[in-house]
């Protein structure tokens, strides 16, 4: 299975900006989380990102990238502006596959419910549009408007472990779509535990014979394998 994550923006497009915060930003990392889960916990996928870095690309460059490689799902992560509140998700307005439909139910069924770990987060629907990440891909594609950087949501944007906690809900919203398998995890092997001495020598007796030469013989062919060897009588 292939999967085309989109971080919104980049480069020199910072998408919404306030409150000492940048688009661009929210959603590399938003991203990066998403695809740090899969490859920790999941197998039978192949995973790609439109921008690595803080790169600049076009919607056509987007959209193209996921097209040429064939992937099986693209999700674009954006962050909202316009002095509101909540979480909302976008499909495209046109003729869309139920696939579509499904993942964008379970996707944002998966990050509502781990943003309202945080606070009461308020649930602005799942939406259709006329995007382009969305109209010009040839597969089932999902937006997400994580929150508003403009508002009081910004609190949560600010916190980290609830930018890790959105990105690994996107990634588990995609292994419930996917059907993905979790890896097998090795469990480790336990260390053999070292015997503390208790100051006493034990002696292994190797046999007793009548015939001294009988025991010599043995005592010879233990020497040769390096035991150090005495006969006693």
């Amino acid at each position: 299975m292939k999967i085309m994550w989109d971080k919104g923006h980049g480069g020199n497009d910072p998408g919404a900006v306030a409150n000492g915060l940048q688009e661009k930003q929210l959603t590399h990392k938003i991203v990066e989380y998403a695809m740090a889960y899969l490859e920790a916990n999941y197998t039978g996928f192949e995973q790609r990102v439109t921008r690595t870095g803080d790169q600049t690309l076009t919607l056509s460059q987007r959209t193209d990238m996921a097209n040429a490689w064939g992937a099986d799902v693209f999700i674009s992560t954006h962050v909202n502006a316009g002095k509101g509140t909540g979480f909302e998700s976008y499909i495209y307005n046109g003729g869309v596959s139920s696939q579509t439909v499904a993942l964008q139910n379970v996707l944002h069924n998966e990050i509502l419910t781990a943003m309202r770990q945080f606070g009461n987060i308020t649930d602005r629907g799942k939406k259709r549009a006329n995007y382009a990440v969305l109209r010009e891909t040839k597969m089932p594609a999902v937006l997400t408007e994580n929150l508003f950087i403009d508002s009081n949501d910004a609190k949560y944007l600010k916190n980290e472990a609830f930018l890790k906690a959105v990105g690994e809900a996107h990634a588990r919203g995609i292994v419930k779509f996917l059907g993905l398998p979790r890896k097998e995890k090795t469990q480790p092997q336990p260390k053999p535990q070292q015997k503390v001495s208790d100051g006493k020598l034990y002696r292994v007796q190797v046999g007793a014979f009548a015939d001294r030469k009988n025991a010599e013989q043995i005592a010879e062919e233990l020497k040769k394998k390096g035991y150090p060897v005495y006969i006693a009588e």
